[in-house]
């Protein structure tokens, strides 16, 4: 009886392999439920082996993880996930007629299908899940009637709701805002509008036609007003772009996230204020996924990996371009830098492993990384280091990634009233009038 209750209440999960790309310790977050790996999707990991990127790392972290768990053998009951969860089987699954009239082709994501389709058929007393990061697998699954979900564990639960950074404060007593720039710094309990204010939170206090900017410090329970100046040449044109300079300058502050829409100056910001705190560091280190836009790759090219990578890395250029523009006595400085590879551009794919020691690290375009590849950045600081996350969480180029699955998004999501971290998110486009333009009705 007791058995057959469990029966009753588990669900059966089964696992597409993108899935285990994007995170090896899948199979230990569905509780109580019992988990299926199709014999297909260890047939696609063997050719993910091999390799230096995250998701070659999954692929061997989750066959060693099955190889322990199932000892020598791996029956059709499957092995024990632990304490409180369920179990892990590998399911070979069969010829389907109804999956071969549906699909014209063979695939390796019809064969996770079919066997989702075989154990729903099978397994009538309770509910058969397949989870899979692919959309349009999830629909085909759907339309055979096989029930599909997209793997929700490192997911923000609402995009719309997250953490942006700042607030504004209206009807704020005008003496109070006297009290700041006379003073510079306010304590908490003299700011009664503000309620409950997180660490490194920016505010904008207005009274009519008068404001002042403040970021909250939980340290000294005070607020601090934030000024308007300007980083190696480059100025705030807005209070957001002010927030993000302080942060970005502020050395107590080792992690920063900056998010924001095409050409409202989330990489121009941190390189400019990279480049002004270069003395505090021992090197400036650019980065950025090497995700081609709409996941075309421009094919093999000659020369060396610094050749190779700067059809990629040229936006990063770019913007060293306006700074020296900006700030003509600085383009000596940078190619300087450059030389001497005090400031250096490079793949995060050789990323794993290394400790960084003293760098002001950017990693830009962050929302086309996984939740994980975040995490092995993050860990790889060292003592001094300050690492710089930017990216837009509505523009995504990665296939299985999407505003709420980002790796950007998962960082503000759980990082935020943390002493050691700051974000903004960037609102007014200021590129130029065409790019805003651009970005507000296409």
């Amino acid at each position: 009886m007791i058995d057959e209750a469990r029966t009753l209440c588990v669900k059966l999960f089964v696992l597409d392999t993108n899935v285990i790309l994007h995170d090896a310790g899948c199979v230990f977050e569905f509780d109580e439920h019992d988990v299926v790996v199709p014999i297909t999707v260890l047939e696609e990991l063997d050719r993910f082996k091999k390799g230096s990127e995250d998701i070659h790392f999954q692929a061997r972290q989750f066959l060693r993880q099955i190889d322990e768990l199932t000892g020598d053998i791996l029956s059709d009951e499957g092995c024990s996930l632990g304490d409180g969860r369920g179990s892990l089987r590998v399911v070979l699954g069969a010829d389907c007629d109804r999956l071969r009239g549906a699909f014209l082709q063979d695939s390796p994501d019809h064969r996770i299908l079919n066997t989702a389709l075989q154990l729903s058929e099978l397994e009538r007393e309770r509910p058969v899940i397949l989870v899979t990061k692919d959309t349009n697998l999830r629909m085909k699954a759907k339309s055979l009637g096989v029930h599909a979900q997209d793997y929700q564990t490192d997911q923000v639960a609402n995009v719309d709701d997250l953490y942006t950074g700042k607030r504004l404060v209206t009807g704020v007593p005008s003496e109070l805002v006297d009290s700041f720039y006379a003073d510079g710094c306010v304590p908490r309990d003299e700011v009664p509008l503000v309620e409950t204010p997180l660490s490194n939170e920016n505010f904008i206090l207005r009274n009519g036609s008068k404001s002042v900017l403040a970021t909250y410090h939980a340290e000294e329970d005070s607020y601090q007003r934030i000024t308007k100046s300007a980083c190696f040449g480059i100025s705030p044109r807005n209070a957001e772009q002010s927030f993000a300079l302080q942060a970005l300058t502020d050395d107590d502050v080792k992690l920063v996230t900056i998010a924001g829409k095409a050409g409202s100056g989330k990489t121009l910001l941190a390189l400019a204020a990279a480049l002004e705190c270069r003395s505090k560091y021992r090197q400036v280190l650019l980065a950025r996924p090497v995700v081609p836009l709409s996941n075309r790759d421009i094919g093999y090219l000659p020369g060396d990996v610094s050749q190779k990578l700067d059809p990629y890395m040229q936006p990063l250029y770019d913007n060293l371009t306006v700074i020296r523009h900006q700030n003509p006595d600085s383009a000596g400085k940078i190619q300087e830098m450059l030389e001497q590879q005090k400031l250096e551009i490079t793949p995060l794919a050789y990323i794993r492993g290394r400790s960084l020691q003293r760098l002001f690290f950017i990693v830009d375009e962050a929302q086309n990384l996984t939740p994980h590849e975040i995490k092995t950045i993050i860990t790889r600081a060292g003592e001094g280091t300050k690492i710089v996350l930017t990216g837009d969480v509505q523009q995504i180029d990665h296939p299985y990634l999407d505003s709420r699955s980002n790796g950007l998004s998962y960082v503000i999501n759980r990082m935020r009233n943390q002493p050691l971290y700051a974000h903004v998110t960037l609102e007014k486009g200021e590129r130029s009038e065409l790019s805003e333009l651009a970005s507000n009705l296409l």
